[in-house]
This record gives structure tokens, sequence and C-alpha cells, in this order.
């Protein structure tokens, strides 16, 4: 079991967290790997540790648009507590490393027999909710560069690194615009020497700087899971 675990299960009461562990496999996420696509039977919650998944909607034929992302702050699955027994969402390993992994029927158990894991996992859900909503506002109002900066900044949150591979492509993917649009804005935060950006190697040079640069959706964003899941 890996020594450092997901913060919902930690937030779960002794008793709780060790039954919900010896529930739970260890899996490697493979970077690019799809864990579920939209409408698929929901089979599996995950818990991510030291990797991070993005979440895609996709509609009509547009490229996927990300709306949301998760690392080992939160989990993958959590519709399952409403009942739900299909996939709202393509999710996305976009960063390699491991997860704890735990069958539908496992944790359906488990939120019958835990009030407090019930409590976490709502608690996350009223949050993801919360977060999306902004997401909304933020793709409607907010330029390219400041939405940039946010998103490298949730991307390093979770990667617990400065340093992460990634193409103007995905960018341009992950955020809902032009590839032109990606390299303009990352060319304007490696010229205030926020960033480097050579060849898909991007490295965090300012995070006070990149901070300063994102939109008001990072902090509001850190806020909602704090005030809630702290």
């Amino acid at each position: 079991m890996p020594a450092v675990q997901n913060h919902l299960i930690e937030l779960l009461p002794r008793v709780d967290r060790q039954r919900l562990l010896a529930a739970c496999e260890p899996v490697d996420l493979v970077l690019g790997e799809v864990l579920c696509e939209r409408g698929d039977a929901v089979r599996h919650a995950y818990f991510p540790v030291d990797s991070f998944i993005s979440l895609l909607m996709q509609t009509d034929q547009h490229p996927s648009l990300e709306v949301g992302m998760v690392g080992r702050e939160g989990m993958v699955g959590s519709a399952l507590l409403l009942g739900v027994g299909a996939v709202p969402l393509q999710a996305l390993v976009q960063g390699a490393g491991s997860a704890l992994r735990m069958g539908k029927e496992a944790f359906d158990k488990e939120l019958e027999m835990s009030p407090a894991l019930r409590h976490v996992v709502g608690r996350f859900v009223y949050v993801r909710l919360s977060q999306m909503a902004g997401l909304a506002a933020c793709l409607r109002f907010h330029l390219i560069g400041p939405r940039l900066a946010r998103w490298l900044l949730m991307s390093q949150d979770r990667a617990h690194a400065s340093h992460f591979h990634v193409t103007h492509e995905f960018l341009a993917a992950m955020l809902g615009v032009r590839r032109v649009g990606v390299t303009a804005a990352a060319g304007e935060l490696a010229r205030q020497g926020l960033i480097t950006y050579h060849r898909g190697d991007l490295r965090v040079l300012d995070r006070p700087g990149l901070e300063r640069a994102s939109c008001t959706c990072y902090a509001t964003d850190c806020s909602i899971y704090r005030d809630h899941l702290s």
C-alpha cells in the first residue's frame, strides 16, 4: 500500500479508513490511459495518490474539453454516491502514478456502512459542482493567458513537481482554444520569467508570479476546497 494516501481517505475515522483501504487495490495509472468513457457503466472508484486525472466532455464533433482535474485531493467515481450507474465524463490519465482502485459493489457497501464516507464524498461532490460552475464563467469571461496560468498551477499542485511534459496541442484541447492562442499565451508567461517551455517540456520558475498571472478562479477553487474538505 502506498505510504502517502489520498486526502479524502485520510479524512475518514481510523476504523472506516482501514476498512476502505482493505477493500482497495493499488494500481499504476499510465499517461494517456482512458479509465472510462462517457456513458460507460461505473465499474470502479479511483483514489489518486501521486497520479492525476483529467475529466473531459465532448460535444458533437468538437475536441474534448477539460471540465475538471482530480489528484490526491479527490476521487473519480463520486457519482456512485448519487446512485448513478453511468459515467458522465471521460476520465483520462494526465499524470502517471499510483492510485487506489475499488470495485463498485465494494464501494457501494462502504457507503452503506460508513456515514463518514458518505459525508466526505458528498462534500467532494459539492466542491466539484461549485468548481465546474466557476469554470463555466471562466471559459466565458477570462482570457487565455490567465486561464493557462490557472491550468499550470492546477497541474503543478497534482504533479507535486515544477517540471512536466505537455504539448501545445494538448493544452489547446484542455483549454478549448486554438493552438496559436496557447503558443502566444505560453510565450508571454515565458517572457515574464514565470515558466520555460521548449518542445513540450515545461518548467515553472516563479510560482508566486504564476499565481498573480492566473485568473481569480484558481484562488476561488482552492478556497472552496479548503472550506469544505480541510
